[in-house]
């Protein structure tokens, strides 16, 4: 048997005393659960949050967008042709899951008493309705046939609310060219992302009418929306799909790609700046907690200097001694991460489930504080935890070496 671990299990095990570390160990002990709930919160809260705005992103204009090389980064684009082999050879891409053609066209909805600036944006029959069919709160989405082209169109609940329109309305929207056109349409259905800045902006309807408000043939488009299968390997991905568009004779001066992390920077940077919080906040969790735990084994040992002087008379060594100390801290660190990790959780599986604590969606975007559970971070939180606090009792238990046998049993 392990000498060293078992004298640490005896006194961390020990019932019955009322010892004068007893109050530092716990508070010790606290500090390592509230420090890992913390930590673990602050983790599942940022990773919620940066995942609920990138996919809000990419519900509007896909993982990476090709458009016209001459595009003028607006929304009124110079078109190009739609090429069933080039759409064939980009969906053959490792991690393309999806091409999805697309027109925009900005306008101005105009009714009886407001009038708002908005982006009309066309969209085909093969187009993914998972994003809008998830934020739909009232109505259908787009039923695009082939055969006949409606006036329907889908609306957000901003622009709704704005307007004052709902379900059924018909409402006018105008859009300035050589002359000014118009164009009326039935709402269908209203969606509510939360994410304001393009909630105020899109409306959404069938691909053929922004062509024929653009006099553009069936086969001109504003360009493609590719959505890929792992948003990490987007950048590699665009990356591969520019190479072989700028090496080819044919497309490289037609086509253009960017990635939606190049198309929205302010926002990409603003969620890439909050990981320098969580780094912050974990940085600080484990200084209070090892502040406490360095504290409560100072106690220990000088509480149980008795113990030490009569171990070293017995032989044993400085090293030895530390171990059971550091043996020790272990029990104490391990029993505050199992609470800290049911606090933590708990804590982030009411929210998951309830969505209890509320946030400003003018504000976050969100309507509640956002929660997702990334396993391989937290099983990385706790091994960073364990390991940075038990390399902190090292220092501590080198207090050990300087206790003398001769001076503390001659005191005792």
């Amino acid at each position: 048997m392990n000498l060293e671990f078992y004298i640490a299990k005896r006194i961390h095990f020990q019932e019955g005393k009322k010892n004068v570390s007893r109050p530092a160990v716990r508070i010790a002990t606290i500090a390592i659960a509230l420090g890992l709930a913390v930590m673990i919160l602050s983790v599942a809260v940022v990773i919620g949050f940066k995942n609920e705005i990138r996919n809000k992103i990419i519900g509007f204009g896909g993982h990476i967008q090709i458009v016209n090389y001459d595009n003028n980064n607006t929304y009124e684009m110079n078109p190009i042709e739609i090429d069933s082999t080039f759409r064939k050879k980009i969906k053959s891409f490792q991690g393309v899951k999806l091409v999805q053609n697309f027109v925009t066209k900005p306008g101005i909805i105009k009714t009886k008493s407001e009038f708002q600036g908005i982006i009309i944006k066309g969209i085909d029959a093969d187009f993914n309705w998972d994003f809008f069919k998830a934020n739909l709160i009232e109505g259908d989405i787009l039923k695009i046939s082939n055969d006949s082209l409606k006036n329907e169109i889908v609306i957000s609940k901003y622009l709704s609310d704005l307007l004052e329109l709902k379900i059924g309305d018909s409402f006018y929207t105008y859009f300035i060219q050589d002359q000014v056109r118009a164009r009326k349409f039935k709402i269908i259905g209203i969606y509510a992302t939360n994410f304001v800045e393009y909630d105020k902006l899109f409306i959404i309807t069938d691909l053929r009418h922004v062509q024929n408000l653009n006099n553009w043939t069936e086969k001109q488009i504003s360009g493609f929306e590719l959505v890929i299968s792992d948003f990490d390997k987007i950048d590699e991905t665009g990356e591969n799909i520019n190479d072989f568009i700028s090496k080819s004779s044919i497309y490289n001066n037609l086509y253009f790609t960017q990635t939606i992390k190049q198309l929205n920077p302010q926002i990409f940077g603003w969620l890439d700046l909050l990981d320098m919080n969580v780094w912050v906040i974990l940085f600080l969790m484990l200084a209070v907690a090892g502040f406490n735990m360095i504290s409560g084994l100072l106690i220990l040992i000088l509480e149980r200097t008795n113990m030490i002087g009569i171990l070293k008379s017995l032989g044993a060594t400085n090293w030895s001694i530390r171990k059971i100390f550091l043996y020790h801290s272990f029990f104490l660190i391990g029993k505050g991460m199992i609470w800290g990790n049911f606090i933590g959780l708990l804590i982030c599986t009411i929210q998951y489930f309830t969505g209890v604590i509320p946030l400003d969606p003018e504000a976050y975007y969100v309507t509640s504080v956002p929660i997702s559970f990334n396993w391989l971070y937290i099983v990385a939180l706790n091994i960073g935890t364990l390991i940075a606090s038990l390399l902190m009792m090292i220092g501590p238990s080198y207090l050990i070496t300087k206790i003398l046998p001769s001076k503390i049993i001659r005191y005792e």
